[in-house]
């Protein structure tokens, strides 16, 4: 007699999560990358982390993963999810001699979480095609507490075959996932869309603190007000929590990548023909901010420029 298990139970859940595990390799531990491993890591995946910084993947090998010497010895399985800092470190992964793109199995899979360029998302879609691979642009809206937690928001974009193969993948990382397009890079245009209008949030806000905290109203009570009537959404509350509070915010996302960000995507406006204005005005805040030794803050620092331009601090 066959038992048919409730899709429930805790039983039926183990089954299926060994059903859908994966081998996979995790390149690039920073503070988004090694939450988003660990996840992959408890999510039953066999998981083999590489960073250029081997120190980085301690942690990580203690709690089961496997140590890759290389960014090759990572490439062995099933799939690869890379989460890196910029278009540099993307390409020399990638494209470089003993890279990504020459070691993975024809028909594996790249899920490429990281935040870079619309071009590069072309660059690395019609090479892994040309390789016969399958390529996933998934890059992810939230900060490190979230990545740790297993929610991030996911956006991503591929084939539907890919999209479906890199399913567990991405529902072990976060808690919903947007699929947009079928053109990968479009992905990273939602993303750079997303980061601006984020970067748009804070030079706003920290303007308005600015205004009422020169006037002496507590800025604590003040962010209260706006959170609780007119503008609830996270993106404030987070946000404005980081600039209302003393002192300089844990870096989260630190400003250098933040400048990069507004660039890819005033470089993506500028090849589809769409003036962004206020992208330019925070590209120069964010300039103003590195300038004036504010390279390793976290990027909502921009939001007290405006403070410390009226003289406030």
């Amino acid at each position: 007699m066959v038992r048919k298990l409730s899709s429930g139970s805790p039983l039926a859940q183990e089954t299926s999560r060994k059903e859908s595990a994966m081998q996979v390799g995790f390149i690039g531990l920073g503070q988004m990358g090694a939450g988003m491993a660990r996840n992959l890591l408890k999510a039953g995946h066999a998981v083999t982390v590489y960073n250029r910084t081997p120190a980085k993947a301690d942690a990580l090998v203690a709690e089961g993963a496997a140590r890759a010497a290389t960014v090759a010895d990572a490439c062995r399985g099933e799939a690869v999810v890379t989460m890196l800092a910029n278009d540099q470190a993307a390409e020399e992964v990638v494209f470089g001699p003993h890279g990504l793109l020459a070691t993975l199995p024809r028909g594996a899979l790249h899920v490429s979480a990281s935040t870079i360029g619309v071009e590069l998302s072309e660059r690395l879609a019609a090479a892994h095609a040309a390789a016969g691979q399958l390529y996933v642009s998934a890059p992810v809206f939230g900060r490190p507490d979230v990545a740790a937690a297993g929610h991030l928001f996911v956006v991503a974009a591929g084939a539907a075959s890919a999209i479906a193969a890199a399913g567990p993948l991405l529902d072990a990382v976060g808690q919903r996932t947007f699929t947009v397009s079928d053109i990968p890079a479009r992905a990273n245009l939602v993303k750079l869309s997303g980061n601006f209008l984020i970067a748009c949030v804070i030079e706003s806000l920290g303007e308005a603190l600015a205004l009422v905290g020169k006037a002496g109203i507590d800025k604590t009570q003040y962010l209260d007000l706006l959170t609780s009537t007119l503008f609830g959404a996270p993106v404030y509350k987070n946000y404005g929590r980081l600039l209302a509070e003393p002192g300089d915010a844990p870096v989260g996302f630190a400003a250098p990548l933040g400048l990069k960000d507004i660039k890819l995507a005033l470089s993506a406006a500028e090849a589809l023909g769409v003036p962004l204005p206020l992208a330019s005005l925070l590209r120069d805040r964010f300039v103003t901010l590195l300038a004036t030794g504010g390279a390793d803050q976290d990027w909502s620092a921009i939001g007290r420029l405006a403070a410390r331009d009226s003289g406030q601090s």
